[in-house]
């Protein structure tokens, strides 16, 4: 039997990494992600890593850059403001065909806001945030099981496309404590053939994002968007209760861990309800959910924000099914019983 620990999500996502091979975190403190970094100050250098609490969030993820630049699996985390300071430095780790990891426990907004769990930085998130014509892989966990995994698969798919990954997680995740299994295994990082390591013996490498020359910038950023297709195969997402539905919620994260409970609610009442939870943000479920809208007409976004994937999932089906929406900002946490109530007046409609 598997040992379980009963751990905060936040420390999952340290825990995660560490088992990662993360070696290297550099942050600034920020409700309510805080305890990655107090985990991590105490135990990453236990792993032989090395802590930084960086002057600023400006700072954070310029270390991160250079620490990745070497080839070291390397680690930031913040809550919604702090990663709006990250985004240059996101920019240029894509840009320069960086790997990182970036974590963002999203708190409410815009602005200051308040520490409550809210989605409003899905569109940070999957638009790549920062300037420029660019995209970080988005995983989005629904549990502490999934913050300890899913930080795990990030290391992995930002080494693999040698680009910026993202937890979007969010307050509930973060604070929220459940039994975790921890997956150790023996970590294999591939020969990196690009990282910076000192010309000694070799020709020189250069990691930029600066291109002047003629058409130079033009080709890079098709070389880009060739990799961001790539990406696409690495589309992950939960479908419950899917087989004989006539309505399709779609909700991602601590929304979906509610709705859970909403749909088996309206599948007592004779509703034939199904839950899509897209893991991968960016990649989005897209063809998935269009090759859906054939066979199930009514689709239902639930978002802890005013409407943010919904852009998405009205993309993904176009004019093949009705696509409704229900939002709750920022400042209260809907219940089982709110949702269901939502879920049965769409359902009474179709």
């Amino acid at each position: 039997m598997q040992k379980r620990l009963l751990v905060k999500g936040n420390e999952a996502i340290a825990m995660g990494a560490i088992d990662a091979g993360c070696r290297f975190y550099f942050g600034y403190p920020i409700t309510p992600q805080n305890e990655i970094p107090e985990y991590l100050a105490k135990h990453l250098p236990e792993a032989g890593g090395v802590f930084i609490q960086a002057e600023s969030e400006i700072a954070s993820i310029n270390m991160l850059l250079g620490a990745a630049a070497t080839g070291a699996r390397a680690l930031t985390s913040s809550s919604s403001p702090g990663i709006s300071l990250k985004q240059e430095g996101i920019s240029y780790m894509a840009a320069s065909e960086i790997p990182g990891v970036i974590v963002n426990m999203s708190r409410s907004g815009p602005g200051l806001g308040g520490i409550s769990p809210s989605q409003g930085d899905y569109f940070q998130a999957t638009r790549g945030g920062g300037h420029g014509d660019y995209r970080v892989l988005v995983l989005a966990p629904d549990s502490v099981q999934e913050n300890y995994d899913l930080t795990i698969k990030a290391f992995e798919l930002a080494d693999k496309y040698r680009n910026p990954a993202m937890i979007l997680g969010d307050s509930m995740l973060g604070q929220i404590k459940e039994p975790v299994v921890l997956r150790k295994r023996k970590i294999t990082i591939k020969k990196k053939d690009w990282i910076l390591t000192g010309a000694q013996g070799r020709p020189p490498r250069l990691l930029k994002s600066l291109y002047l020359g003629e058409g130079e910038l033009t080709e890079h950023n098709w070389k880009l968007h060739k990799k961001y297709e790539r990406m696409k195969k690495e589309v992950m997402y939960e479908a419950l209760q899917m087989e004989d539905a006539l309505l399709a919620v779609v909700a991602f994260g601590s929304m979906a861990r509610i709705i859970k409970t909403s749909i088996t609610m309206a599948r007592e009442k004779g509703m034939r309800v199904g839950l899509i939870r897209p893991i991968t943000l960016y990649p989005f479920p897209q063809d998935y959910l269009g090759d859906l809208a054939l066979k199930v007409r009514h689709f239902l976004v639930m978002e802890l924000n005013t409407g943010q994937m919904l852009e998405d999932v009205k993309l993904a089906v176009l004019k093949n099914a009705d696509v409704h929406f229900y939002g709750r900002p920022p400042g209260s946490i809907p219940s089982p019983a709110d949702l269901f109530e939502e879920i049965r007046k769409i359902y009474k409609r179709i």
